[in-house]
Protein backbone atom coordinates (compact mmCIF):
# COMPACT_ATOMS: atom_id res chain seq x y z
CA UNK A 1 0.00 0.00 0.00
CA UNK A 2 2.83 2.37 0.94
CA UNK A 3 4.59 1.64 -2.30
CA UNK A 4 1.40 2.38 -4.21
CA UNK A 5 0.90 5.76 -2.48
CA UNK A 6 4.55 6.65 -2.93
CA UNK A 7 4.35 5.68 -6.57
CA UNK A 8 1.20 7.73 -6.99
CA UNK A 9 2.86 10.82 -5.55
CA UNK A 10 6.23 10.64 -7.23
CA UNK A 11 5.19 9.23 -10.59
CA UNK A 12 5.78 11.99 -13.14
CA UNK A 13 6.69 14.29 -10.23
CA UNK A 14 8.30 16.90 -12.45
CA UNK A 15 5.20 17.13 -14.60
CA UNK A 16 2.95 17.42 -11.56
CA UNK A 17 5.14 20.15 -10.03
CA UNK A 18 5.13 22.05 -13.32
CA UNK A 19 1.34 21.77 -13.52
CA UNK A 20 0.95 23.05 -9.97
CA UNK A 21 3.24 26.04 -10.56
CA UNK A 22 1.48 26.81 -13.83
CA UNK A 23 -1.91 26.73 -12.09
CA UNK A 24 -0.59 29.02 -9.34
CA UNK A 25 0.76 31.53 -11.84
CA UNK A 26 -2.49 31.50 -13.81
CA UNK A 27 -4.43 32.05 -10.57
CA UNK A 28 -2.27 35.01 -9.65
CA UNK A 29 -2.61 36.47 -13.14
CA UNK A 30 -6.32 35.95 -13.58
CA UNK A 31 -7.62 36.77 -10.10
CA UNK A 32 -8.82 40.41 -9.91
CA UNK A 33 -6.25 42.59 -8.15
CA UNK A 34 -8.90 44.12 -5.88
CA UNK A 35 -9.50 40.67 -4.39
CA UNK A 36 -5.88 40.28 -3.29
CA UNK A 37 -5.45 41.91 0.13
CA UNK A 38 -2.39 42.79 2.12
CA UNK A 39 -1.76 44.46 5.46
CA UNK A 40 0.34 47.48 6.26
CA UNK A 41 1.11 49.35 9.50
CA UNK A 42 1.19 53.14 9.35
CA UNK A 43 2.30 55.56 12.07
CA UNK A 44 0.07 58.64 12.05
CA UNK A 45 -0.36 61.74 14.26
CA UNK A 46 -3.18 61.59 16.82
CA UNK A 47 -5.26 64.67 16.01
CA UNK A 48 -7.21 66.27 18.87
CA UNK A 49 -10.44 68.17 18.28
CA UNK A 50 -13.31 69.83 20.19
CA UNK A 51 -11.63 70.66 23.50
CA UNK A 52 -14.40 72.23 25.64
CA UNK A 53 -14.06 76.03 25.74
CA UNK A 54 -13.82 76.20 29.55
CA UNK A 55 -11.22 73.43 29.83
CA UNK A 56 -7.56 73.04 28.97
CA UNK A 57 -5.68 69.89 28.02
CA UNK A 58 -2.76 69.97 30.47
CA UNK A 59 -1.49 66.41 29.89
CA UNK A 60 -1.62 65.36 26.27
CA UNK A 61 -1.85 61.78 24.98
CA UNK A 62 0.81 60.07 22.88
CA UNK A 63 1.53 62.15 19.74
CA UNK A 64 1.26 59.22 17.29
CA UNK A 65 -0.49 55.87 16.97
CA UNK A 66 0.24 52.78 14.85
CA UNK A 67 -2.66 51.73 12.64
CA UNK A 68 -2.64 48.29 10.99
CA UNK A 69 -4.61 48.52 7.74
CA UNK A 70 -5.91 45.80 5.43
CA UNK A 71 -6.49 46.88 1.85
CA UNK A 72 -6.48 45.61 -1.73
CA UNK A 73 -2.99 45.48 -3.20
CA UNK A 74 -3.89 48.18 -5.70
CA UNK A 75 -4.42 50.57 -2.75
CA UNK A 76 -1.40 49.59 -0.72
CA UNK A 77 0.83 52.40 -1.99
CA UNK A 78 -1.87 54.92 -1.06
CA UNK A 79 -1.90 53.81 2.57
CA UNK A 80 0.38 56.33 4.30
CA UNK A 81 0.34 59.07 6.91
CA UNK A 82 -1.20 61.47 4.39
CA UNK A 83 -4.28 59.32 3.74
CA UNK A 84 -4.75 57.72 7.16
CA UNK A 85 -5.88 59.92 10.04
CA UNK A 86 -6.53 59.23 13.73
CA UNK A 87 -9.06 61.57 15.35
CA UNK A 88 -9.61 62.00 19.11
CA UNK A 89 -12.79 63.97 19.86
CA UNK A 90 -12.78 65.52 23.35
CA UNK A 91 -16.17 67.23 23.25
CA UNK A 92 -17.43 64.96 26.06
CA UNK A 93 -14.28 65.23 28.18
CA UNK A 94 -14.55 65.94 31.91
CA UNK A 95 -12.29 67.55 34.49
CA UNK A 96 -9.44 65.26 35.64
CA UNK A 97 -7.67 62.21 34.20
CA UNK A 98 -9.59 60.06 31.72
CA UNK A 99 -8.97 57.10 29.45
CA UNK A 100 -10.21 57.14 25.87
CA UNK A 101 -10.38 53.90 23.90
CA UNK A 102 -9.16 54.21 20.31
CA UNK A 103 -11.83 52.65 18.10
CA UNK A 104 -11.96 51.89 14.41
CA UNK A 105 -14.55 54.67 13.97
CA UNK A 106 -11.83 57.19 14.95
CA UNK A 107 -9.65 56.23 11.99
CA UNK A 108 -10.21 57.82 8.57
CA UNK A 109 -9.07 55.60 5.67
CA UNK A 110 -9.20 55.48 1.88
CA UNK A 111 -12.27 53.67 0.52
CA UNK A 112 -12.06 49.83 0.50
CA UNK A 113 -9.45 49.80 3.30
CA UNK A 114 -10.21 48.62 6.82
CA UNK A 115 -8.59 48.88 10.26
CA UNK A 116 -7.24 45.64 11.71
CA UNK A 117 -5.54 47.00 14.83
CA UNK A 118 -4.63 50.24 16.66
CA UNK A 119 -1.69 50.59 19.01
CA UNK A 120 -1.97 51.79 21.69
CA UNK A 121 -5.59 50.76 22.11
CA UNK A 122 -6.31 53.60 24.53
CA UNK A 123 -4.82 56.93 25.61
CA UNK A 124 -4.87 59.04 28.77
CA UNK A 125 -5.63 62.76 28.93
CA UNK A 126 -5.84 65.21 31.83
CA UNK A 127 -8.28 68.11 31.60
CA UNK A 128 -8.37 71.13 33.90
CA UNK A 129 -10.77 74.00 34.34
CA UNK A 130 -9.79 77.39 32.91
CA UNK A 131 -9.79 80.32 35.34
CA UNK A 132 -9.02 84.04 35.09
CA UNK A 133 -7.10 86.33 37.45
CA UNK A 134 -5.87 89.93 37.44
CA UNK A 135 -2.08 90.36 37.37
CA UNK A 136 0.13 93.40 37.86
CA UNK A 137 1.75 94.95 34.77
CA UNK A 138 5.54 95.30 35.01
CA UNK A 139 7.07 97.95 32.69
CA UNK A 140 10.22 96.94 30.82
CA UNK A 141 12.61 99.57 29.49
CA UNK A 142 15.99 99.33 27.80
CA UNK A 143 18.77 101.82 27.30
CA UNK A 144 19.27 105.16 29.06
CA UNK A 145 18.31 108.76 28.24
CA UNK A 146 20.98 111.08 26.80
CA UNK A 147 23.71 112.36 29.14
CA UNK A 148 22.35 114.71 31.77
CA UNK A 149 18.81 113.35 31.56
CA UNK A 150 17.47 111.01 34.22
CA UNK A 151 14.94 108.22 33.91
CA UNK A 152 12.62 108.41 36.89
CA UNK A 153 9.97 105.72 36.38
CA UNK A 154 7.53 104.10 34.00
CA UNK A 155 3.86 103.89 34.98
CA UNK A 156 1.46 101.57 33.12
CA UNK A 157 -2.21 102.32 32.54
CA UNK A 158 -4.03 100.11 33.37
CA UNK A 159 -1.83 98.80 36.17
CA UNK A 160 -3.40 95.30 36.10
CA UNK A 161 -4.74 93.07 33.30
CA UNK A 162 -6.74 89.84 33.11
CA UNK A 163 -4.92 86.57 32.34
CA UNK A 164 -6.53 83.18 31.58
CA UNK A 165 -5.24 79.64 31.93
CA UNK A 166 -5.52 76.29 33.69
CA UNK A 167 -6.13 76.71 37.41
CA UNK A 168 -2.89 74.96 38.41
CA UNK A 169 -0.80 77.27 36.20
CA UNK A 170 -2.22 80.59 37.44
CA UNK A 171 -0.13 82.20 40.20
CA UNK A 172 -0.86 85.59 41.72
CA UNK A 173 2.89 86.16 42.08
CA UNK A 174 3.25 86.31 38.30
CA UNK A 175 3.55 89.67 36.55
CA UNK A 176 2.67 90.60 32.98
CA UNK A 177 5.61 92.35 31.37
CA UNK A 178 5.30 95.02 28.72
CA UNK A 179 7.11 94.76 25.43
CA UNK A 180 10.54 96.44 25.93
CA UNK A 181 10.61 100.21 25.35
CA UNK A 182 13.96 101.73 24.31
CA UNK A 183 14.29 105.08 26.10
CA UNK A 184 17.73 105.92 24.68
CA UNK A 185 16.57 109.05 22.86
CA UNK A 186 13.99 110.29 25.38
CA UNK A 187 14.59 113.89 26.60
CA UNK A 188 11.17 114.49 28.08
CA UNK A 189 8.38 112.56 29.69
CA UNK A 190 6.55 110.54 27.02
CA UNK A 191 3.41 108.43 26.70
CA UNK A 192 3.73 105.29 24.55
CA UNK A 193 1.41 102.38 23.80
CA UNK A 194 2.95 98.92 24.16
CA UNK A 195 1.96 95.29 23.91
CA UNK A 196 1.99 92.77 26.74
CA UNK A 197 3.80 89.46 27.27
CA UNK A 198 2.04 86.71 29.30
CA UNK A 199 4.14 85.43 32.22
CA UNK A 200 4.02 81.78 31.11
CA UNK A 201 3.75 80.08 27.68
CA UNK A 202 0.59 78.24 28.80
CA UNK A 203 -1.18 81.42 29.90
CA UNK A 204 -3.00 83.88 27.68
CA UNK A 205 -4.25 87.42 27.99
CA UNK A 206 -8.01 87.54 28.44
CA UNK A 207 -7.99 90.04 25.56
CA UNK A 208 -5.26 88.83 23.17
CA UNK A 209 -4.75 92.23 21.51
CA UNK A 210 -4.65 94.10 24.82
CA UNK A 211 -2.16 96.95 25.15
CA UNK A 212 -1.31 99.42 27.89
CA UNK A 213 -0.26 103.05 27.86
CA UNK A 214 3.14 103.48 29.45
CA UNK A 215 4.09 106.91 30.76
CA UNK A 216 7.85 107.34 30.81
CA UNK A 217 8.99 110.03 33.27
CA UNK A 218 12.24 111.76 32.33
CA UNK A 219 13.95 114.48 34.38
CA UNK A 220 15.93 117.01 32.30
CA UNK A 221 19.31 118.43 33.39
CA UNK A 222 19.12 120.99 36.19
CA UNK A 223 20.18 123.88 33.94
CA UNK A 224 17.20 123.14 31.69
CA UNK A 225 14.70 123.47 34.52
CA UNK A 226 12.83 126.80 34.27
CA UNK A 227 13.74 129.30 37.01
CA UNK A 228 11.32 129.59 39.88
CA UNK A 229 9.06 132.60 39.78
CA UNK A 230 9.69 135.03 42.61
CA UNK A 231 6.88 136.91 44.25
CA UNK A 232 7.27 140.69 44.02
CA UNK A 233 8.33 142.43 47.24
CA UNK A 234 5.55 144.48 48.70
Amino acid sequence: MKKFVKSLIFRNFGLKLFSFLLALVMWLILIPEEKIFSEKTVTVPLEIYNIPSQMELIEKPVPTVDVQVRAPNRLLNEINSATVRAILDLRNAEIGRQEFALRQSMIILPQDAEVRDISPSQVDVVMERIDEIMLEVEPVTTGSPPEGYKFLKAVPDPAVVAVRGAESKLKDTYKVKTAPVDISGFKESTLVEVGLIPPHPDLKLAFPEAKVKLRIFIEPPEDENPPEKKEPVK
